[in-house]
């Protein structure tokens, strides 16, 4: 017989009506006056010894946007007197805590925190760095810079100075200013300057004059890069990711190659990182979550047509642990 579970009901609009204040090992049904049609009549376990009732947490927290978590952490510490983070933290572990504490936080302070943890200890995540900073748009960059001083008492580019060296650091620390021309803009003659000036740079010298790719492509629009890259294709008779894999190395070549990805299709770039994290034998769990959670509401599903035209098969194929989890991600 299926174990009887007593339970409270919360309203989020007026904690008032809380009935009993939940022990050890109960649950609590959420229910938001404001948004009833997608909060009602479900069950968040508090906190279970024997094991975390993990669809009720699924349930509760994953068919909601972030705002509408918030919403339910607040209700939650009015009703409870606790911190839901610090609950779900000392209940769950692995994979299943990563997402679940990744969905439950703003979406700024996720970027925040990844940066930071990408940083942080005596390796670097450099893949994460490229990621967030090739793909955020100024006014994004902006308030992550604003929240990361405020979080950790010290600037984004300091810890980036601190941690990363030489071009790819210069390449980083020119995307963390946030300072991309955001018109669109287009200026014919400074499109064909720029596109002469990137293959004259590159491929026809000895050596690489390393900064002028990093100009063009950290400060011009998006409109004025596309018709750059078009423009040097027709001057170099190739793209101009050949001539980036050719001319430079290292992260500094992943980092320009990021750019030119998200410029040309954020979605595709989003749905080759999905791809290469499950491609073999193991899994890149840190950047699969990190795109699945940071994406959700933003773009995934322009990412799983870009997968399902890229690699032949849906994105929900290759996701076989995560299955369960990231369902609701997938469906977003």
């Amino acid at each position: 017989m299926e174990r009887k579970v007593r339970t409270w009901m919360i309203n989020m609009g007026d904690p008032k009506t809380l009935r009993r204040i939940p022990e050890k090992g109960k649950r609590v049904i959420l229910r938001n006056p404001l948004s009833h049609s997608l909060l009602k009549s479900h069950t968040l376990p508090v906190s279970s010894p024997p094991g975390t009732d993990e669809d009720a947490i699924i349930n509760v927290l994953a068919y909601r946007s972030t705002a509408q978590r918030q919403e339910i952490r607040t209700a939650y510490k009015t009703t409870i007197g606790r911190d839901l983070m610090d609950d779900l933290k000392s209940e769950l572990s692995g994979n299943f805590e990563q997402v679940i504490l990744g969905m439950m936080t703003p979406t700024v302070l996720y970027d925040v925190q990844e940066l930071r943890k990408a940083m942080k200890g005596a390796g670097t995540d450099e893949g994460c760095l490229i990621e967030i900073l090739a793909s955020r748009t100024p006014e994004e960059i902006r308030h992550i810079n604003q929240t990361y001083q405020l979080q950790y008492g010290h600037s984004l580019e300091d810890d980036i100075r601190s941690d990363t060296s030489f071009m790819f650091q210069r390449v980083l620390v020119s995307l963390s200013a946030g300072g991309r021309d955001e018109s669109n803009y287009l200026d014919d003659a400074l499109v064909r300057q720029d596109a002469q000036d990137l293959y004259e740079a590159g491929e026809k010298k000895w050596g690489t004059d390393e900064v002028k790719f990093l100009t063009v492509l950290c400060s011009r629009n998006r409109n004025h890069l596309l018709h750059v890259f078009d423009e040097y294709k027709r001057i170099a008779q190739k793209d101009i990711e050949q001539s980036i894999k050719s001319e430079t190395s290292g992260s500094f070549e992943d980092a320009l190659l990021a750019i030119v990805k998200c410029m040309r299709n954020k979605s595709a770039y989003f749905a080759e990182r999905l791809y290469k994290s499950m491609k073999g034998l193991g899994t890149d769990d840190d950047t699969l979550i990190r795109v699945m959670v940071s994406r959700a509401e933003i773009d995934m599903l322009d990412i799983r047509a870009n997968f399902k035209r890229l690699y032949g098969k849906s994105l929900y194929s290759f996701i076989k642990a995560f299955r369960k989890l990231f369902l609701f991600l997938y469906n977003l």
